[in-house]
């Protein structure tokens, strides 16, 4: 396992060692004590989900607020996703800024995002299979987010306009100004 820090405090990039053979590969897709190690954050997962979505489907930016916050740990079992990280800490010296990697099937990286970010990612390719672990219960009353397409963060999701697709929730949700900030 091989730590990559990014622009945002406390979000990483994890690099895993992936053993190939004529049978396929295996790699350890997470090991508490060595994340711990490489990244000075404890961190306990209690809810791991998964979703599969097609191509222009955008999830996002969710995030839970107050004693229901999360922190995910994010990767893709096929496909490909641009996905994106906007820090929301009001104390942070990187608030308001967003970060974006490319997780794929092909390049096995996964993304840490720490409690107070909102969260999304849009499908790049035909269909993708997305899986992320999370170190807080989800809580519907507690689930909001940010406008995908807020102008204010500028985020480019690489795809056009018309291509891509939302959920209505995820359409109305409220601008980045208007966001509950941590």
């Amino acid at each position: 396992m091989k730590i990559e820090t990014t622009p945002l405090k406390d979000c990483f990039i994890i690099h895993d060692t992936i053993i190939k053979d004529s049978r396929g590969y295996f790699f350890e897709s997470f090991n508490k004590r060595k994340f711990k190690e490489l990244t000075k954050i404890e961190i306990d997962f209690v809810q791991d989900n998964q979703s599969q979505s097609s191509k222009g489907v955008l999830r996002g930016l969710h995030y839970q607020k107050g004693i229901y916050a999360q922190a995910k740990l994010v990767r893709v079992l096929k496909g490909k996703v641009l996905d994106i990280a906007v820090d929301l800490r009001k104390n942070s010296p990187t608030f308001g800024q967003h970060f974006a990697v490319e997780l794929s099937e092909d390049n096995n990286l996964q993304f840490f995002i720490p409690r107070g970010f909102a969260h999304g990612f849009i499908v790049l390719s035909d269909e993708t299979i997305f899986f992320y672990k999370c170190d807080n219960y989800y809580n519907k009353e507690y689930d909001t987010g940010i406008k995908y397409n807020d102008p204010t963060l500028q985020i480019n999701w690489l795809l056009k306009e018309e291509e891509i697709i939302v959920s209505e929730k995820d359409a109305n949700l409220p601008l980045f100004k208007d966001a509950v900030y941590f």
